[in-house]
């Protein structure tokens, strides 16, 4: 399944396939990744079953959608490794206005290239355009913003973006199975923010479009920002298939039903 699909994954992000395993090209295709599928939590709203394992791949390359980070992040990964790269899954923290989440309700990838390794994430929201350097204490500068790592004591780095801490990662690498608990905790938990809100958002090469709730989609590019209340299902239907390539049947407008661990036991 893997080798057949990853012509077309590349495809789906317009991107060139490497030549070698190198910096260059990790740069090149998480850029592409970024402009072209959204980060969104749509199928916690309508039921649908979220995977982590190779399944992911359908939803990502042939249905055109995005995902969380524990979709797209994954999804990426089995990109990468079919491309030659080396790289471990990274569990994380996210921190909220409260003090650190759970542990493990992140996934980020570290990602071995040029001989150095290189923080990847493409499921946050607010994460970079390009790779981090891990070894880092400096600003470094990105499309998104100024990010810098912080070390948050053993082996575990802070991840900051302007000066505010987004996430943290820990230095253990773990298996995509790991995760199975923590998502069932997002798809049932009353505290859940995946279940709390609605969101779908992607970046644009100057800025980004973010629809919230079926009904308000705001937009930036460059200096300018702007905010637009959509009117009834057929416009907002229409706004998820413009801005984001998704095609509903439906609007997302309930929690999931279903529970999945995500990953195959067999």
């Amino acid at each position: 399944m893997l080798d057949g699909i990853m012509d077309d994954y590349l495809r789906r992000i317009e991107a060139d396939r490497p030549h070698r395993a190198d910096l260059a090209g990790l740069r090149h295709l998480m850029e592409r990744h970024i402009l072209s599928v959204p980060f969104e939590n749509l199928d916690y709203h309508l039921g649908e079953d979220i995977f982590m394992d190779e399944r992911v791949l359908e939803k990502i390359v042939r249905r055109k959608r995005g995902g969380g980070c524990y979709e797209v992040n994954p999804a990426l990964a089995f990109l990468l490794t079919s491309l030659g790269y080396e790289l471990d899954i990274l569990p994380g923290w996210v921190h909220r206005p409260d003090g650190l989440g759970p542990f493990l309700g992140h996934l980020a990838l570290r990602v071995r290239a040029d001989s150095q390794d290189w923080l990847v994430d493409v499921g946050f929201g607010r994460n970079s355009r390009f790779p981090l350097n891990l070894a880092s204490r400096e600003v470094q500068h990105d499309p998104h913003g100024d990010y810098q790592l912080h070390d948050a004591g053993e082996g575990a780095v802070d991840v900051y973006l302007g000066g505010k801490p987004l996430y943290r990662v820990a230095d253990r690498p773990v298996q995509i199975a790991d995760f199975a608990p923590t998502l069932w905790w997002y798809r049932t938990s009353p505290d859940s923010s995946f279940l709390q809100g609605l969101f779908c958002s992607i970046r644009t090469p100057d800025g980004l479009v973010t629809l919230k709730g079926n009904s308000q989609i705001s937009m930036v590019a460059g200096a300018e920002r702007s905010k637009h209340t959509l009117e009834g299902e057929s416009e907002a239907l229409e706004a998820y298939e413009k801005f984001f390539g998704i095609h509903l049947d439906r609007l997302p407008d309930r929690p999931a039903g279903g529970v999945t661990a995500g990953v195959r036991t067999d």
